[in-house]
């Protein structure tokens, strides 16, 4: 990977990446690649044309006249709340999704939150025990844990993956630990096969956190149904969305029969109230807007994974840059975000933010993604210092806890290497597209000893 390459030249490099690098090298040429000639010159941070101007990208969330029109039926149907009718909007929405996805179960929920408390709440998770997530993931992740009084503990990330490393994670259980909660982060597979093996080797419960990953695919299966439940988000920014919005997808009939009586504040399908739970019902207008998108949904998501395949072709071989790993049997992503790894030793030692700022100026939006790991985020001193924690868990293992909150490696990736495309929209962009995005990153490569002036 280009971790491990040498600072090379411009010429060396796009010699190296060539198909023809033989011919390439004995000509003393340099061959094409994506057509970065016509973008070569001054940066645009400094004075320069930039690689892309006055262009936009596709435009999110997805509104075609299938969403409008199903919004509209809603609307005069009446039927606003899944109560009201067992063939309505969000229950039709919820069979359709079952069997996109090949589960014999789905329920939807208010957000993708409440759709991992529901599930925490299921499996008789609570005061005392434990569940093992990341901390490189939205708050909503720990808070699904945090609201059923249980203990979020936090394993280290596999550098170049940004997934949970599964080698901390057995590192990290004990004989209070209840469940592995993996994190498809940017919508491509955690080790799935290694989180599967620890489930059976310590008897836990797994819990997939596939907010991000819609119809991503690993080892031949869709992420969501390989532990014992899925868990995702419809918010706004995801490649299936409706605003907020979120569900769980299971085979099991007994655990998701109690899903459902959680979510719908303890109230089972038998009418009766039978256990404590919130209230995490889906709306009617939500669920419309989602069955407007699931016909072309599987469009678009092979058109993200056909522009993401082609983006790794090219960025992995220029140096400094390294897409994101990749687990084996990772065949499909929903490619909720783009990422790729930042080395400074590549460009001068200059910092990742001058990067991303002179990329800016070329015309391609950049981000860092999350600032600092969960377990550098306020919320661990307040647990701690709760009386209901201080209750539930010995001195001894709060202590313990707090000296062992370390993830250097999420350290690493938020600090100074994460560079994130947003994609929902983007991705579903042009093949010219792409090679803006491309060209734009080998033109700051080419221009990394002027980099420092940015």
């Amino acid at each position: 990977m280009n971790r491990n390459q040498n600072n090379l030249t411009r010429r060396q490099f796009l010699t190296a990446a060539s198909a023809g690098a033989v011919v390439a090298a004995a000509s003393q040429t340099i061959p094409a690649y994506a057509d970065i000639t016509k973008n070569a010159g001054k940066l645009a941070a400094l004075g320069g044309q930039p690689v892309r101007s006055g262009k936009g990208w596709p435009r999110w969330p997805h509104v075609d006249d299938d969403v409008v029109d199903s919004v509209v039926k809603t609307t005069k149907s009446r039927i606003w709340c899944r109560i009201q009718s067992k063939t309505g909007t969000v229950p039709t929405f919820e069979k359709k999704y079952a069997e996109m996805m090949g589960a014999k179960h789905f329920l939807a929920t208010g957000s993708g939150t409440q759709a991992l408390h529901t599930a925490v709440e299921a499996m008789g998770i609570g005061p005392g025990d434990e569940v093992i997530t990341s901390p490189y993931t939205d708050p909503g992740t720990i808070a699904s844990i945090l609201a059923a009084r249980a203990l979020p503990v936090l394993a280290d990330l596999d550098r170049y993956s940004y997934q949970i490393d599964p080698d901390d994670v057995e590192r990290r259980i004990n004989e209070n630990t209840k469940a592995i909660m993996p994190v498809h982060i940017m919508g491509n597979p955690a080790h799935m096969e290694r989180f599967m093996q620890m489930a059976r080797k310590y008897n836990l419960k797994i819990i997939e956190d596939a907010c991000q990953a819609h119809l991503a695919v690993y080892q031949g299966r869709l992420l969501g149904t390989i532990g014992d439940v899925g868990c995702f988000s419809f918010q706004s920014s995801k490649v299936i969305s409706c605003g907020e919005g979120g569900g769980i997808v299971g085979n099991n009939d007994e655990l998701m029969d109690k899903c459902y009586t959680i979510h719908n504040h303890g109230t089972s399908r038998r009418g009766r109230t039978e256990l404590p739970g919130p209230k995490y019902r889906m709306n009617e207008f939500e669920a419309a807007v989602l069955l407007g998108q699931l016909p072309t949904a599987r469009q678009r998501h092979e058109r993200r994974n056909e522009n993401a395949r082609y983006l790794t072709s090219k960025i992995k071989d220029i140096p400094g840059i390294s897409p994101q790993k990749l687990y084996e049997g990772s065949t499909e992503g929903s490619w909720y975000l783009y990422t790729m790894s930042y080395d400074k030793k590549h460009f001068n030692n200059v910092s990742r933010s001058k990067f991303i700022k002179a990329l800016s100026a070329e015309g391609v939006d950049l981000s860092p993604y999350i600032k600092n790991g969960l377990h550098k985020e306020p919320w661990v001193d307040h647990i701690l210092n709760q009386k209901v924690y201080q209750k539930m868990y010995s001195p001894q293992r709060l202590q313990q806890y707090r000296d062992e909150n370390q993830c250097p490696n999420c350290d690493i990736v938020c600090r100074e290497e994460m560079l994130m495309l947003w994609a929902s929209g983007p991705l579903l962009g042009t093949k010219e597209d792409m090679d803006d995005i491309i060209n734009a990153i080998t033109k700051v490569y080419e221009n990394r000893d002027k980099l420092d002036q940015v």
